[in-house]
């Protein structure tokens, strides 16, 4: 993707999330678990995971929702720090019981996988900590005054009377939620803390968005208020509730609206335009504009790339990486006859109107129709290199208005494991400019198949793991998978058949490669915004506009960029080491099914699962 995956939107929230569950409750769960399979500790070990599941998942209301579940779905999330707290007490607490509970050395081998994952994740919230005020309460990337009318519009099922008067209170608990964050964000801001100037104005940008519009004042629509009434008139078309009653429900959406939502974004603006004047305008990263940024970009590093690598060791990675793949595309740059140098080609390809569809709604409805059609290839011929398929299906959508970005990233949204929502690739097309047709391809592969809605299918529908490792995510596995899934995609027939999409997959590999070089550069090495997006524009062809909000995202997510290419980089690794250690008993689904079979994993455990089937392929 050109992207942040999509369940980052909320990623800071659910870290944070607790609503406090009853620790006796698990305990007894896990004792019933027990005493189903007394005999297998493994199978004891697993049922307990699930009992502790189930608790921990209490904590927050909107993970729930985002499985497809309707428990505590007329509440939020609690975000604030003592929730943080008590939500790390819980996993300690949790982790401990475990080890006195249960023999590691009579475990199996995907038994002991889980309890090594199941630690960590307690370990890394624990080591998360110190940073709490690190992390900005809102920006315009994963900021709740847009995520959360995503959540609630896309996510949140209202398909009877009951749905929709939870819809209705969660409404009405968006203030708690937004002061919560508020009261972080003036933490933060007494440490000296603050999202740089551009995220602030985003934030102000898209929280008026929101309240623009009816019932807000006389325009169209809000997006909200649209998919209220839209969500109370399906009930009735369904015979759920009667036509009176729908205008009752929608009269209290209106009211929650009014009273409720608007006051809660006033006061985000509010906040948000007085710490103006205290943003930094064209910044440098958290390491030297955070009091303690060295120390948290290096755990955000750790927590990314889940490796030891430091921002030196990653920002020659990136070095290199740039200058092999600069070499390609001059050999690409020969094939297709261009004269001039590379920067000349770039030039070309950002200017050639031959590259981009109109500016139009038509252009923005035939890039959906291309890129589901190019997934549909993918689809035909997924058999041929994966025994582990998808249910769930995948659709292609235009970003809602109220959040869409010019050059923003892409994309993907899950779907339920039950395959009642089906995963959804988002597209950011309000500036067809910024999205040129030799990047189409590429994305799609990434987003859609056999990228991240494969991955993320197929994690949710694992059968014989604990549920927990179901809905993992670890950002270099993740988002390495998506771009090795670009790179695989090369293999599979009917892809990249005009030049110019595999120069679009170079791109996007370049553009991973770059994004070492400049999140290493601005938050460990003091490069500024306009330094990383002149180094940006030096090494490729990617849209000015874009090139910005990229630079912008990694300036407030920092280490998340860095995952990509080092996880791709180490399935390449993986996959060559296979290959070289089997011959010919080397089998492509076997592999993909090894990946893929065990849920999104850190990497250093991935190489241990790899190492095992290797061994057992070799054993015959």
């Amino acid at each position: 993707m050109r992207p942040a995956f999509a369940c980052s939107t909320l990623a800071f929230a659910l870290a944070l999330a607790a609503c406090s569950p009853s620790q006796p409750e698990a305990s007894q769960a896990a004792g019933t678990a027990q005493q189903q399979s007394e005999q297998d500790p493994s199978a004891r070990l697993n049922a307990w995971f699930d009992a502790q599941y189930e608790q921990l998942l209490r904590f927050s209301p909107m993970q729930l929702t985002f499985l497809g579940r309707k428990e505590l779905n007329d509440q939020l999330d609690d975000v604030s720090e003592q929730a943080a707290r008590e939500r790390l007490a819980w996993l300690e607490a949790s982790v401990r019981e475990m080890e006195s509970t249960f023999d590691y050395d009579r475990l199996d081998d995907e038994a002991k996988l889980s309890w090594a994952l199941w630690k960590r994740q307690y370990e890394t919230a624990r080591d998360g900590m110190p940073f709490l005020a690190d992390g900005y309460a809102f920006d315009q990337m994963n900021g709740m005054q847009s995520s959360l009318p995503t959540f609630l519009i896309s996510i949140h099922k209202a398909d009877d009377e009951q749905g929709y008067q939870a819809y209705i209170a969660r409404l009405n608990a968006l203030p708690r939620l937004f002061d919560q964050l508020l009261e972080r964000g003036r933490a933060s801001a007494a440490q000296g803390i603050r999202p740089p100037k551009f995220a602030l104005e985003g934030v102000v940008e898209q929280a008026r968005k929101v309240i623009s519009g009816a019932p807000f004042d006389d325009g169209e629509d809000s997006a909200l208020w649209a998919d209220l009434q839209t969500k109370a008139d399906a009930l009735v078309e369904k015979g759920a509730i009667t036509a009176e009653r729908a205008e009752e429900l929608k009269q209290q959406a209106r009211t929650a609206l009014l009273e409720q939502v608007r006051p809660a974004y006033e006061r985000v603006i509010a906040w948000s335009e007085e710490e103006l004047p205290n943003a930094l305008e064209n910044p440098a990263g958290v390491g030297t504009t955070h009091p303690n940024g060295a120390a948290y970009y290096a755990y955000q590093l750790r927590d990314n790339t889940t490796t030891g690598m430091s921002a030196d060791e990653v920002h020659q990675l990136g070095l290199d990486e740039v200058a092999r793949l600069r070499g390609e595309m001059e050999a690409l740059k020969a094939r297709v006859g261009f004269e001039g140098d590379l920067a000349a080609f770039f030039r070309f390809l950002d200017t050639d109107p031959r590259f981009r569809f109109p500016n139009t709604d038509a252009g923005r409805q035939a890039y959906i129709d291309e890129a589901t059609r190019v997934i549909d290839n993918i689809e035909r011929h997924l058999p041929e290199y994966f025994g582990l398929l998808p249910k769930a299906e995948l659709v292609v959508k235009r970003v809602e208005p109220f959040r869409e970005q010019p050059g923003a990233a892409q994309h993907y949204y899950p779907g339920t494991p039950d395959g009642s929502r089906p995963g959804i690739y988002y597209a950011h097309l309000s500036d067809m400019n910024a999205m040129p047709k030799t990047e189409l391809e590429v994305i799609a592969y990434h987003e859609g198949l056999p990228g991240h809605h494969m991955q993320i299918s197929i994690a949710q529908e694992l059968e014989g793991v604990p549920t927990f490792r179901t809905q993992q995510f670890h950002t270099a596995y993740t988002e390495g998978w998506g771009l090795y899934a670009e790179w695989l995609a090369k293999e599979m027939p009917d892809t990249y058949q005009d030049p110019y999409s595999d120069y679009g997959r170079l791109m996007s590999e370049m553009w991973r490669a770059i994004r070492l070089v400049v999140d290493t550069g601005m938050h460990a090495k003091g490069w500024t915004e306009q330094q990383a997006v002149d180094y940006f524009r030096e090494n490729s062809s990617i849209p000015l506009t874009a090139i910005r909000s990229e630079v912008r995202r990694y300036l407030i997510m920092p280490g998340q960029a860095t995952a990509y290419k080092v996880g791709m980089i180490r399935i390449q690794a993986l996959r060559r080491k296979a290959e070289s250690e089997l011959g010919e008993r080397f089998d492509i689904r076997g592999f993909h099914d090894t990946i893929l079979g065990g849920g999104a994993l850190p990497l250093d455990l991935l190489e241990q699962r790899v190492d095992r089937w290797i061994a057992q392929k070799k054993a015959g």
